[in-house]
């Protein structure tokens, strides 16, 4: 193969008719969220698609690369200054940050930059699609994640309200407290939820840990009959719509008398975690070597002592992904426990589900934000543990 079929990658300046329509659309899009902010969506959007037209145009034609750092500089102060004109403080950052971005943004289409590591023969269209599919992925992640990030900034509101006040958005430290986390740590009801959480949480993931694990190993036995149907059974909790599960075992459990136990709770904790420990062990068992085991049964090992010497090890990262998937299902869970528990099982997300219905407290906010941690520190747990599993079946983490 020649090289003359490889498409080659411009490395000058690319024509005005290209990159002075895609940083319009940009700011274009960028003036749906200003003009809604202020009333007026189509006049943002035009507002937006002119002045980033015009900013390209003179910032690449008429100053070029030689002034790409003060124009830069130039941008982000222009933003920063009409933000502060339409907002005041806070307006003024989120324009600072906004001609940061275009100011990068058009030099990195200008000059052909978004080519510099991607493949040089892909076709237009392959790159197109290359950027457009990681811009849908960036705002489905945009609009999934802001109302959580919008949560812990009202947590720290030092009035009883849920929304920003004017002092909170001057970033006056007089609009700011941490009296609802105070209100968290010292309420009775609170506490006493967090102590049924606490309790009732690991006992759960023991359980689903204990089982899932058994039910992954022996599912994956080629020689067991129907592993296909038990396994779309004992999975099935967690694609069953919640409140019809909740009210089978509500049932169930009043004939057996667990309902409004705390063994009844923890039960259904750990069977709705059953299934997440399940998928986890089994995606660790896909890359297991099986002559290990028959290794240690030829050296005299029992199965017990294989299991737990030679199995368990290998699949640790995955049990223990499992368990933690499990242990933030029961520590969240709030439908199936309003079903199966009693006022002496309310746990922490029923007590916030209480507080919303009786009382709007920002100190449900304090604890959203505190579960939030709670969940991005557990999860970044996970991670660690699936490049581990990764490694050690001689994979590269992805």
């Amino acid at each position: 193969m020649t090289t003359s079929a490889i498409t080659k990658i411009e490395s000058g300046k690319k024509s005005v008719q290209f990159y002075v329509p895609v940083v319009a659309a940009a700011g274009a899009f960028a003036g749906v969220f200003v003009g809604t902010a202020q009333g007026s969506t189509l006049l943002g959007v035009v507002i937006g698609a002119v002045l980033m037209a015009l900013i390209a145009f003179v910032a690449i034609e008429m100053l070029g690369r030689e002034q790409e750092k003060m124009v830069r500089w130039a941008i982000i102060a222009l933003f920063a200054a009409g933000g502060f004109a339409i907002g005041g403080l806070p307006a003024m950052v989120v324009g600072g940050l906004f001609g940061w971005f275009f100011g990068w943004f058009t030099y990195w289409i200008a000059y052909n930059r978004y080519r510099a590591k991607l493949v040089p023969y892909l076709t237009p269209a392959q790159v197109l699609w290359h950027f457009t599919f990681r811009v849908i992925c960036g705002m489905i992640f945009f609009f999934l994640i802001t109302p959580i990030v919008v949560v812990m900034p009202l947590s720290f509101n030092a009035e009883n309200f849920f929304t920003f006040t004017p002092e909170m958005l001057r970033f006056d430290p007089a609009g700011y407290s941490l009296k609802h986390y105070r209100d968290f740590f010292t309420n009775a009801d609170w506490q006493q939820a967090l102590w049924n959480s606490v309790r009732i949480a690991p006992v759960a993931t023991i359980l689903s840990v204990s089982f899932g694990t058994l039910a992954a190993i022996g599912l994956s036995q080629p020689h067991v009959p129907f592993r296909r149907a038990i396994m779309a059974i004992l999975i099935s909790p967690m694609i069953v719509p919640l409140i019809i599960s909740a009210a089978g075992m509500y049932f169930f459990y009043s004939r057996l008398g667990l309902q409004g136990t705390y063994w009844g709770v923890v039960l259904a904790h750990a069977v709705l975690g059953i299934p997440f420990v399940i998928i986890t062990v089994t995606a660790t068992l896909v890359g297991f070597d099986r002559s290990l085991t028959r290794a240690a049964a030829n050296m005299g090992a029992n199965p017990v002592t294989t299991f737990f010497r030679v199995q368990m090890p290998l699949i640790l990262p995955g049990v223990i992904s499992g368990g933690l998937f499990a242990f933030i299902t029961s520590f969240d869970e709030v439908v199936v426990v309003l079903f199966v528990g009693s006022a002496g099982q309310k746990t922490l997300p029923w007590q916030m589900f209480t507080g919303l219905r009786e009382q709007i407290s920002p100190t449900i906010l304090a604890v959203a934000t505190i579960l939030v941690a709670l969940s991005i520190l557990l999860l970044a747990t996970v991670e660690m543990l699936r490049r581990r599993s990764e490694r050690l079946r001689g994979l590269s983490p992805g």
